[in-house]
């Protein structure tokens, strides 16, 4: 696995985004990317600080900060072996990343869930802990396969990435994700990672968008 590259959406997070993009271990990654979504603060100018590529991204959502990032890296001379997606917030460790890719290292799965679910310590307010149970057992009564968890933290293949032609302009693209990787046969692990509260903002949001992904998929054979 010679070619990592970390996709970082990100929208008013100066609070964090530095202290992410610099917690990334050495030479595991080829480039972080963050894809500022109209941020109000000084976001984007952190991320560069901090070593990361910054791009920019007029549609607010998530989803479009992930695509507008797909795209960047569908035009280099090289595309990655592995895209690997984070969020900005500091609610996933940057010090877990050697972990999530290890089971794509062995040649033996295409996506990695970071499952805070398998953490000890299980940090996660409650709301959030509801809002997971939710929308992992929707999907298991709907497509038979019971994840632990609908995070942001996960790392991919890029040929079975591009394959998934993910649409979802917003926080629902991480479901659809899921989804579609069952969908189309792809190997799927789930790791432990640490889990780490973010900022609420938006989490009713995308809770909604979440369970939309899994009913909609449903109905698209």
């Amino acid at each position: 696995m010679s070619l990592v590259d970390v996709l970082i959406p990100a929208r008013d997070a100066a609070a964090s985004v530095a202290k992410v993009v610099r917690g990334i271990p050495p030479r595991v990654a080829r480039s972080v990317i963050v894809i500022d979504g109209g941020s109000r603060d000084a976001t984007a100018r952190l991320a560069e600080d901090a070593g990361a590529l910054v791009l920019r991204e007029r549609d607010a959502g998530v989803g479009a900060a992930c695509l507008r990032g797909l795209a960047h890296l569908s035009a280099l001379p090289k595309p990655p072996d592995v895209v690997v997606f984070m969020a900005a917030s500091g609610a996933d460790d940057p010090g877990d990343l050697p972990g999530l890719l290890r089971p794509l290292g062995e040649n033996l799965f295409d996506l990695v869930i970071g499952s805070r679910a398998l953490d000890p310590e299980r940090k996660l307010p409650a709301t959030e802990r509801a809002g997971r149970a939710v929308a992992v057992e929707l999907i298991r009564a709907i497509y038979g396969h019971r994840y632990t968890d609908v995070g942001t933290f996960r790392a991919i293949r890029y040929p079975a990435l591009v394959a998934l032609g993910l649409r979802e302009p917003g926080a629902g693209i991480f479901v659809e994700m899921q989804i579609k990787a069952l969908k189309t046969g792809l190997r799927i692990a789930e790791t432990p990672v640490r889990a780490h509260p973010g900022p609420r903002r938006g989490t009713l949001v995308a809770a909604g968008q979440t369970l939309y992904q899994i009913l909609r998929h449903a109905t698209i054979r």
